[in-house]
């Protein structure tokens, strides 16, 4: 350390070169100098921010001809403070509590910025730094007063529909709903909302959508598209966990259906496993089996298009929904039933029917004509892939594989299938690379399917960090 600053005091007014000053800016934008940023953000980001692109930029100008020491500091301790506050919500409830709190963090990030201008001496570039630091300040402070007059608005809306307690502006719900098992975290959502009953939900929305609020639909949270996750600070995350209900198995009349067919009917909140377990213990299997079957939701199944290791014999989610209700984006019912179930792989037949029907949801009463949906089988799959989760839009049908984009589930009926009377797993171990095994794979399927009186009830892939995660 000595001997670089040697080194630096020897030659502060020897000339630098351009590349020296292209690589200190490259070296500089990826180091950390903003305090307490534990997060994904770079500092970099983080002056985008809150000051803008041009003012990075200027940050940027200012460190080629060495004009950033102290200053810099202050600044970078000034957004420190920002950030800080910004992403922590347990922080923010705090200075919303007390407003005198509040009042000397202000106090104290004018009082840096007063300082940096102090030193400017009239630079230019000092002064905008300084404009765009007191405006983000400013900006900070008013936000506080925004969310209490917004948190009392929307608690007063909403109180009329759901359980106060169900309203969650807290540190801890707020936290808990920022991501999903992505991991991504880009804005923590305004409120949480935990309905009791499904008929709350059309109600919320349209309250929600009066408010100017962005809606996030989410279950188990175990989605690796980022479904779940808020992109604005002005969001509000409906979570349906408390819709668990899961009625007994029943033999029902399916539309286009002549004989009697198993069905269990779920709340969006019920966690998969217990509706495996419900219809195991009618002797019957339920065909969707995510990895994430333990934690994972009926609601997340169906928007998801699950699959699993027994989709190989019974298809996704798709092939398996008898029907499934759901609140459309203007917050009114929407119920889509399957008409001629084939009870089997929806590709397999030529055309898929299913009837929708619009119910307002204040009168009960059809909005408009049910309509019928008619789409080639082949359609719903591609070629040689299996379920294609690059078409979310899957011909129009609503809610399946959308991710929550076009509505928000809140219960489903699936049919049930009788496993086999005798189930044998052969594990095969092959050696080498993937692409040498698939070959073999597909040969072993394809002679499968060919022989009578035997099926594939399931077909897993268990790769080598797998075996290694399990220690195998």
């Amino acid at each position: 350390m000595v001997f670089l600053g040697f080194i630096s005091a020897r030659f502060m007014n020897a000339p630098i070169s351009t590349d020296f000053l292209k690589a200190q800016s490259k070296f500089a934008s990826k180091v950390r100098e903003i305090p307490y940023n534990y997060t994904s953000f770079s500092d970099k980001e983080i002056v985008f921010r809150f000051l803008g692109e041009e003012m990075w930029n200027t940050i940027e100008e200012l460190r080629a001809q060495r004009k950033t020491g102290n200053s810099a500091r202050m600044l970078f301790e000034v957004l420190g403070d920002l950030w800080v506050v910004t992403r922590n919500p347990y922080l923010q409830d705090d200075l919303l509590d007390n407003p005198k709190r509040l009042k000397q963090l202000i106090v104290a990030l004018h009082h840096r910025i007063n300082s940096i201008e102090s030193r400017g001496f009239g630079n230019i570039k000092v002064s905008q730094l300084v404009v765009s630091s007191r405006k983000a300040v400013d900006d900070f402070e008013h936000s506080f007063k925004t969310t209490k007059l917004l948190r009392k608005k929307v608690l007063k809306y909403l109180k009329k529909i759901t359980n106060k307690d169900n309203i969650q502006f807290d540190g801890l719900a707020r936290v808990s709903h920022v991501t999903d098992a992505t991991d991504w975290r880009v804005e923590f959502p305004f409120v949480v909302l935990n309905p009791d009953h499904e008929d709350e939900i059309p109600a919320l929305v349209k309250a929600l959508i009066d408010l100017g609020l962005t809606i996030i639909p989410r279950g188990g949270g175990t989605g690796y598209t980022g479904g779940a996750i808020p992109l604005t600070s002005k969001s509000a995350v409906i979570n349906t966990e408390k819709l668990d209900s899961i009625s007994e198995v029943t033999n029902i009349d399916l539309p286009g259906v002549y004989s009697k067919v198993p069905v269990v009917h779920c709340g969006a909140g019920a966690v998969t496993r217990r509706v495996m377990e419900k219809a195991s213990a009618a002797g019957l299997e339920f065909a969707t089996d995510p990895t994430s079957a333990d934690s994972c939701c009926i609601g997340g199944n169906v928007a998801m298009n699950a699959g699993g290791k027994k989709a190989v014999l019974w298809g996704t989610a798709l092939d398996n929904l008898a029907s499934w209700k759901m609140v459309d984006p203007n917050g009114d019912w929407m119920i889509i039933e399957r008409l001629d179930h084939n009870l089997g792989k929806i590709h397999d037949i030529d055309n898929a029917r299913f009837q929708i029907s619009f119910i307002d949801s204040k009168t009960s009463k059809e909005i408009k004509d049910k309509e019928i949906l008619e789409i080639p089988g082949h359609k719903f799959r591609k070629i040689g892939l299996g379920k294609d989760v690059t078409d979310k839009f899957l011909s129009g049908l609503p809610g399946v594989q959308k991710e929550g984009c076009d509505g928000l589930i809140t219960s489903a009926s699936f049919i049930l299938h009788k496993m086999p009377k005798f189930v044998r797993t052969v594990c095969l171990e092959f050696f080498g690379k993937v692409a040498d095994a698939v070959p073999s794979i597909v040969e072993i399927k394809k002679y499968i399917d060919d022989t009578s009186g035997v099926v594939l009830a399931g077909l897993e892939h268990l790769d080598d960090r797998y075996i290694k995660a399990v220690g195998y």
